[in-house]
């Protein structure tokens, strides 16, 4: 969305680590806004608040833009030195979405952190109060449009994140029951305990390899369908692989301080920001049209 000058001056700052950002989206809407769970189409104040709806609102007052509104669940909001904030414009008549820059300095901007499940992925409120920010690219540019075609990407990335911690807390499982012994044994060498480990073992293979396909298809047409379909298959096996862990760890693993517990942390909250797994399928045969009427159609024949 960026212009020239914009790109110029921030892309290299952020990609070298000297300048971090946080997208701060109205609503608690951060996967429909990147078009993870909703149909194309849609009118973007559906997410991005305004009006009766709440959200951030923008207004041009003494020749600049003016921010004012409140945003929650913004991941790393307290800490970004940069706030790339969607708000809508132009009130009920003209009315549309638009994205703005909000240094961390900016007079008016209140951050505080909250408490959040997985505190490895922190998220804060943001309060706008008169803040001045300045307009990411052009007035009238397809914002929903453009944050929408950042879904595919996001879930590919988002998809080997969850599959990586998924094979992590399995390891981490498998070596504990190797030694762990009960009965006289490992409780590794019982039959029930290998077989729920295997199935978590198949679930994580699958999920890697529809991650790989989404990572792939990243910069392709493929894209918002592959990016969905992968993350939906790696929240199930990060989920399954966390709730494994806590259960064959026994009673250490359900301690909360026990590591086991940052690999379910992670599981539950991916799942609530960017899930559920149902959802982000629904979202994908959509965008493929299979359950379109022809495809019905070819389907009863």
């Amino acid at each position: 969305l960026g212009t020239g000058a914009q790109r110029a001056g921030l892309l290299p700052r952020i990609a070298g680590g000297e300048l971090t950002a946080a997208l701060a989206v109205p609503g608690r809407a951060l996967s429909r806004a990147l078009g993870l769970d909703q149909p194309d189409g849609r009118d973007a104040a559906d997410w991005a608040g305004g009006g009766r709806a709440g959200g951030v609102q923008a207004r041009i007052r003494d020749g600049g833009w003016r921010l004012y509104g409140q945003v929650e669940q913004v991941l790393d909001g307290h800490s970004a030195r940069l706030l790339l904030v969607a708000a809508r414009a132009g009130g009920y008549t003209r009315g549309r979405t638009l994205v703005f820059a909000v240094t961390a300095d900016a007079a008016g901007l209140v951050r505080t952190r909250l408490t959040a499940l997985d505190e490895t992925r922190p998220q804060a409120r943001i309060e706008l109060r008169d803040v001045p920010a300045e307009l990411l690219g052009e007035d009238g540019a397809d914002v929903a449009g453009a944050l929408a075609g950042l879904g595919g990407p996001a879930a590919a990335v988002l998809a080997a994140e969850a599959v990586g911690a998924a094979d992590a807390a399995l390891t981490r499982t498998v070596d504990h029951v190797r030694t762990r012994e009960q009965f006289g044994r490992p409780i590794g060498s019982f039959q029930a305990v290998k077989h729920r480990l295997a199935d978590v073992y198949v679930a994580i293979q699958a999920a890697r390899s529809a991650a790989y396909y989404a990572a792939w298809a990243a910069d392709g047409p493929e894209a918002p369908v592959a990016g969905p379909l992968a993350l939906a298959a790696a929240l199930e096996a990060q989920r399954a692989a966390a709730g494994e862990a806590v259960q064959l760890h026994g009673g250490i693993g359900i301690t909360w301080e026990h590591d086991a517990h940052l690999y379910l942390k992670r599981a539950a909250s991916d799942e609530l920001l960017f899930g559920p797994a149902h959802r982000l399928r629904a979202r994908a045969a959509d965008r493929d049209g299979v359950f379109a009427p022809a495809a019905a159609a070819a389907v009863t024949v």
